[in-house]
Order: C-alpha cells, then structure tokens, then sequence
C-alpha cells in the first residue's frame, strides 16, 4: 500500500500503524454464509463487537446486535457512527472532515472573520472517537462484570466533536456562535499568543492574570508596563486589552523564541512554545514518558509513532507488535478456534476467508 497514494511514497503505509500496531488480522467473506457462521463462531468466544458499518448493510450481512447476541448473549456491542444512532442520517455516511469537524462546529471555531475555513488535521476526530470508544467498551464490561447485563455502547463523531466543544456549544443560544476570538484584544492579554523576532510563537496562560503580571514584567524586561497606570490590575488590562496586547507583542517581537526559552525557564507562570509536529521528537517530555515509542513494521521500516495516551502502572504504552498485514494471523485464529488444517483448507477453498 503506497503512502496515501502519493508517487515516491513508500510502500508501506505508516499511518496504518497508528491505529492498528499490536492487533492481529484475519480476513472473513462476510458476503459468504460461510464466513458469516465463522463469524459468528468467532463471536461466541469474544468480549466485544465493534463494527462502524451503516445500518443497512448490518442488517444485509446479518451481523447485527441480534445476530451477534444469538451467538453470544454476553457480548458487548460496540457501533461507531458518523451522525448517530438514530434520525434521518443515521444510514449516511460520515467522514470526521463533515461529521466532526465541519458540522460539528470545529471548522467555524477556527476560523476567523472573513478567512476560508480551515481543513483539519488528519484523522483528527478518528483518532478522538477512537479514545471514547475505547473508555466506553471499559465502562460496559466493568457494568457487564457486576450487573450480568451485557449492553450496546454507540459514539459518532458528531458527538464527540459536539462533546469537544460544549462550552460554545452550551452557550451558543443565549450568547450566539463564538467565532475564533481576536488575539490583538484579547480581554486577558497574557492568556494570549505572541510572535517572536524568528517568526515564530509562544503562548502565556496565566489565567490568574493579577497574580502573574508583576512577575511576567519583570522576566520579560518591561517594568514599566507594571507602573503603567492603563495596566495595574486585570479590569484595566481588560479595558485596556488591545494597548496591553500591542506592547507585549512588541517586547516578544524584540527576541528570538530561544532567547524567550531562555527568559521565561525560571517564570512561574504557564507559558509554551507553538511547536511543530517533528520538534515533538525532541521535546524532554516526550522522552521522558515515552510518548513516541520506536516500531519496526512488517515491511521492515522504523517509525516513532505516539503510544496510547493511557498509562497504567507508571509505564508507556508502547507497542508490542507492529500492525497485520491484511489477514496475516487467519489460519493462527482459526487453528486457537478449534479448527484444523483440513478445515482450514476448506473454509479458504469455499472463499469465506476473504
């Protein structure tokens, strides 16, 4: 498979590793009756269920919640979605870029006045959905495990978009939509982003703002603006957002992001740089925790790709397998199922293996 199809790629496909390191891979005609049987042999000794499949096609390959709980009325049934359960949409589908990010009200939020929106970066609500899902099949086995009840879980990434933006979206009858604020009058300017001599940029957020500005203006070498009588205490700051904003944007402008690294180490204030995705290579506490565990994959290419957010016992998530190739653990399922070679040989020769 050529990296997202573009010519020079590689042939193998990193991004496949992200979601699917550390899984095994078996392939099933569910078009087949065959296959589906072993489908629903496989699912008489499984946990859980997850499909993302429309309804409709479900119901034509026989693998919904009823079909699945004949076989095994203890398993959970996990169905992820792009618009939800139920409704008029519920059989149309659902790309995070429209489900997410676009009608979920993330494109807007990003997006200033008069600027065409903005394209989300990739796989952004997948990989969200994916986290809640996860937490959601943790939460129906714990129930399963002290109540007997096997439940259904459903998350869709509108949800989940709509779920990342619950405060603007509580809001949004009374005060209307919020689109990106002005950064050039921001009501507390050290809750703010400013640019520096190198082009490049850092945020303050110091929410506390009376608490922090003496100290910011002293690190930062501007004194004066703490005697400023525009600026001696946060209501004035406020009233006063957009002269404020103009002269720290000034000071950070005067030096390169490594001199302010260098500046602000001691400030006890929270402040961070805007970084890169490849400076995330480097950063102490990426190092530090682990967050980007090298990965040979099947094709022998050597990726540091981000571990699981979830750290248990102290210790990073790290990989303990590359992903499959396309059906690469079939005939090691099937033999731990119970079948034999012959069997084997006859489910492949029937074509219910895909």
């Amino acid at each position: 498979m050529n990296l997202l199809g573009r010519p020079g790629a590689p042939a193998a496909n990193p991004f496949a590793e992200i979601p699917n390191r550390g899984k095994r891979g078996i392939t099933i005609d569910l078009a087949s009756e065959s296959g589906r049987a072993l489908l629903l042999e496989l699912a008489a000794t499984s946990d859980v269920f997850l499909t993302s499949y429309l309804p409709a096609v479900r119901q034509k390959l026989g693998i919904d919640v009823e079909d699945l709980r004949a076989a095994n009325p203890n398993i959970i049934y996990v169905r992820g979605h792009g618009w939800g359960a139920k409704g008029p949409m519920q059989n149309t589908g659902g790309f995070d870029l429209a489900a997410g990010w676009a009608s979920g009200s993330m494109a807007f939020k990003m997006t200033r006045p008069g600027q065409e929106p903005m394209f989300q970066p990739a796989a952004f609500f997948d990989l969200q959905g994916a986290n809640t899902i996860v937490g959601a099949i943790g939460t129906a086995l714990f129930q399963r495990e002290r109540t007997g009840v096997a439940t259904e879980v459903d998350v869709s990434l509108l949800s989940v978009a709509m779920w990342a933006l619950s405060p603007d979206i509580m809001a949004g009858p009374t005060v209307g939509s919020m689109p990106a604020p002005d950064r050039r009058a921001a009501p507390n300017p050290i809750v703010n982003s400013y640019p520096t001599a190198d082009d490049r940029w850092l945020y303050l957020v110091c929410l506390q703002s009376d608490r922090f500005w003496l100290e910011l203006c002293e690190v930062i070498g501007r004194p004066d603006l703490a005697a400023d009588e525009r600026f001696t205490d946060m209501t004035l700051r406020a009233q006063n957002a957009a002269a404020c904003v103009a002269e720290l944007e000034k000071t950070f402008r005067s030096e390169t992001l490594a001199d302010w690294r260098k500046r602000l180490e001691n400030f006890s204030g929270v402040w961070a740089p805007v970084l890169s995705p490849a400076e995330l290579h480097d950063h102490v506490q990426v190092a530090a925790n682990g967050y980007l565990p090298e990965m040979t994959t099947n094709e022998g290419a050597t990726y540091r790709l981000p571990a699981s957010p979830m750290q248990f016992g102290g210790e990073p998530g790290a990989p303990t397998a590359p992903a499959p190739e396309l059906g690469q653990h079939t005939e090691e399922i099937l033999l731990e199922l119970g079948k034999d070679w012959e069997k084997i040989a006859q489910l492949r020769a029937s074509g219910a293996l895909g």
